[in-house]
């Protein structure tokens, strides 16, 4: 899809609980070596008191703006579930629109037609963050992720509900979603994301730290060494105030790490 502002494999769905595992707009465990100190010699005297080590190690803050509707977004979502693997972030994951973000803009009809029907999703994620709080936001994403990209799923009429059964949630939700207050809420979540990175970006927006950036735009998502080494550049890069773009064109789609 080409951008405008703003292969499938293996299969796995949902287990059905709330923990489960888990486009600009248009379009293992790493170990850390230690070095042990040399064992002395069995002659040599020591202080029988032992030192321990009482440094508590702060998570890093980690924000992640998300329309489900995007496979970008989805594949920069499992990177940054895998390197939550190996490194101490503490994620919280926030609503953007593809709707809200092109509602104003000069897109073809087909995608517009897309973006209205699938602005479903960010609504009931809302519609479950107002009812159940933040806990229930991240498994919800997971779920209707495994629907949309990895089934390929097109209708949002059958994946949500589909999803709220799965995760045992209130079949009402669908008619909270529609109400002004979470019309409300999407769009201020939304608006929160851009404010960080400015107008002419998509899904997903990251803030580390308070530092904020568009992207990356991935796939397929990295493991293990290679994810994490992914981050810290990204990180570094994003936290120099004057860098602003570093981008080549993609040569492959989303490619889906679809579990059976």
């Amino acid at each position: 899809m080409s951008a405008v502002r703003g292969v499938p494999a293996r299969r796995r769905a949902p287990s059905g609980r709330w923990d489960q595992p888990s486009e600009r707009a248009y379009a293992r465990s790493v170990t850390e070596t230690t070095e042990h100190p040399e064992t002395t010699d069995s002659t040599e005297t020591t202080d029988s008191t032992e030192t321990t080590d009482n440094t508590e190690t702060t998570p890093t803050t980690v924000e992640f703006w998300f329309d489900p509707n995007c496979p970008w977004a989805w594949m920069t979502s499992r990177w940054v579930d895998e390197v939550a693997r190996h490194r101490d972030l503490e994620v919280t994951w926030k609503v953007m629109s593809l709707f809200v973000l092109n509602e104003d803009q000069d897109i073809p009809d087909e995608y517009r037609e897309r973006i209205h029907k699938g602005q479903l999703y960010p609504r009931i994620v809302t519609a479950a963050l107002l009812r159940h709080g933040q806990e229930i936001v991240k498994p919800l994403y997971d779920a209707l992720g495994e629907h949309v990209h990895h089934r390929q799923e097109s209708d949002p009429e059958q994946v949500v509900p589909a999803v709220l059964r799965e995760l045992d949630l209130e079949a009402d939700l669908l008619e909270d979603a529609w109400t002004d207050e979470v019309d409300q809420a999407v769009r201020t979540s939304h608006q929160e994301g851009i404010d960080r990175v400015g107008q002419d970006v998509g899904t997903p927006v990251i803030a580390v730290e308070g530092t904020a950036f568009f992207g990356p735009v991935i796939s397929p998502a990295p493991k293990g060494q290679e994810a994490v080494d992914l981050w810290d550049g990204v990180v570094a890069v994003a936290k120099y105030p004057g860098f602003f773009e570093l981008k080549r064109s993609r040569t492959v789609g989303p490619i889906f790490d679809t579990v059976a």
